[in-house]
């Protein structure tokens, strides 16, 4: 028999998990919420310093309530930050730990606090200062009714429940977020479940992606002993799906699950590696720092095409994104119609990089625009999937050397999960600003709904400003759909974005 012992995340109590943990008693295994000290009325505070420490050893504690001698196999289940201490018990209590479940939580990493995992980026920022400033102790307020949002998407959650978690919340201990977590090692050896929930931004093929961009460090995530689920459901499936939560818990306690496809030689090309679907000459490169140009013969100068990726692509990805195929294909077919392409590699690594990546974006455009063989009066930018986010400062304030901006299958509103709900990169709030500027957008029909509304916001803002938009539809197309779908669908949406583009700079 399994015995369940889940672990809530900032400001809540082990009464999030009722609902679920009914559905799990009712199925024949144990279930057990873990009050923490401090946050929980079962279990106030008796010293003045509540920290991560603290609530390690509330974990621990509830493993050892578990007779060793039963055969009852322990399932370890951290949502949100309750990831941390669980990480810190297992680690502890290696032997007698079956699995751990990460219930929609990053990756907590040895030696780095719960601070860094914050999904709002400004509060995040803040307490930052306030930890360097020796100001460590002290709590956190709770979100008011509305203003959940900021910690994660509420998709699925009644108003009744929404109301019941605000009432119930608890004012978060800041020792708790800037005490670092300690590990020794030993919790590499539990095996591991990823519960993802896609309303909230997280889904298994983005996690796949990740690893298909061949950074080292994500490579653990395909080993035999971690698998996945997917739940079509906000940051809260213990209130908004109890059920399903419960199902996919028994699940995985048994090993069940998705297992990730490792890199590797026998393994089929990722789809950012994979070869461009349109016949475009085998132009050479020329390479300057970060930018690489691919320069049709002939006189110059002529008008350049900047393709921008996406991301967050990780720091160790190989190759790096400005040699992916598909990027590459981009350039060479805006070279076949006498435009200078261009690559460039920027540092998008973590949701947080948006502000760098803006830079390195704007100093490779100065560094094309200088370039004797571009006519630096006549540049179009294209963005791509993440990258869409940094389309809002060309939006907001266009140049007048701009004379195109086009963006493929983009994210164009931060997703909830992303933590910046105050953050500047909004180009669905920005496009009222783009005046005259022809905005070309390839919208794909099989979106992750997400990402789908955030295209919708756009669209819509940019009909109500009577913005410059030309909407190229790729019905059947995926996120990403050059390298996925099939050629005879992608061509004409490729053949037509690009002949709009090269008109808007030649026109």
């Amino acid at each position: 028999m399994q015995v369940f012992i889940m672990v809530a995340g900032v400001f809540t109590g082990s009464h999030v998990w009722r609902e679920t943990a009914e559905r799990l008693v009712a199925a024949g295994s144990a279930a057990h919420a873990v009050p923490l000290t401090g946050l929980d009325p079962a279990r106030p505070a008796t010293s003045a310093h509540v920290g991560l420490e603290t609530h390690i050893e509330d974990v621990i504690a509830a493993i050892d309530a578990v007779d060793a001698t039963s055969g009852q196999e322990i399932v370890l289940v951290g949502h949100d930050y309750g990831i941390h201490p669980v990480l810190g018990a297992a680690d502890r209590r290696a032997e007698r730990v079956a699995r751990v479940v990460y219930l929609d939580c990053g990756m907590p990493q040895n030696g780095v606090p719960p601070l860094a995992a914050l999904p709002d980026q400004a509060l995040r920022a803040q307490l930052a200062e306030r930890a360097e400033a020796g100001e460590r102790e002290g709590v956190l307020a709770p979100p008011g009714l509305d203003e959940w949002g900021r910690w994660g998407s509420t998709a699925g959650v009644g108003e009744a429940a929404l109301e019941r978690l605000t009432a119930l919340a608890a004012p978060q201990p800041l020792g708790t977020l800037f005490q670092p977590l300690r590990l020794t090692g030993a919790v590499a050896a539990v095996p591991v479940t990823g519960v993802l929930c896609a309303r909230n931004g997280a889904r298994i093929d983005l996690v796949q992606r990740l690893v298909d961009f061949g950074d080292p460090a994500l490579a653990v995530l395909t080993e035999p002993q971690v698998t996945f689920f997917e739940l079509p459901t906000g940051h809260w499936p213990m209130l908004s799906c109890p059920d399903a939560l419960a199902e996919v818990l028994l699940r995985a306690s048994t090993g069940e699950g998705h297992r990730l496809r490792p890199v590797g030689d026998d393994a089929p090309a990722p789809a950012h590696l994979r070869p461009f679907p349109l016949d475009v000459p085998e132009l050479p490169r020329d390479r300057q720092g970060h930018v690489d140009l691919y320069v049709p013969d002939g006189d110059g100068p002529r008008p350049a095409v900047v393709f921008v990726h996406g991301g967050p692509v990780p720091a160790g990805a190989r190759p790096r994104p400005r040699e992916w195929p598909p990027l590459v294909g981009y350039a060479r077919l805006a070279a076949s119609e006498g435009m200078v392409g261009v690559t460039l590699d920027h540092r998008l690594h973590d949701l947080g990089d948006y502000d760098r990546a803006a830079a390195d974006i704007a100093a490779a455009v100065e560094r094309v625009r200088a370039d004797a063989r571009v006519d630096s009066d006549r540049i179009a930018l294209w963005f791509f999937s993440g990258g869409g986010l940094l389309t809002t400062d060309w939006l907001a304030r266009p140049p007048a050397w701009l004379r195109c901006l086009a963006a493929s299958y983009p994210v164009l509103a931060p997703l909830p999960a992303w933590g910046m709900a105050g953050s500047r990169f909004h180009p669905a709030r920005a496009v009222d600003q783009a005046g005259s500027l022809p905005v070309v957008l390839l919208r794909v029909g099989r979106e992750a709904p997400e990402i789908a509304a955030t295209v919708d916001a756009f669209v819509n803002a940019a009909e109500e400003c009577a913005a410059r938009l030309e909407l190229v539809d790729v019905p059947g197309g995926h996120h990403g759909f050059e390298t996925i779908d099939p050629p005879e669908e992608t061509r004409p949406a490729l053949e037509r974005a690009m002949s709009s583009v090269v008109a808007h700079l030649t026109g």
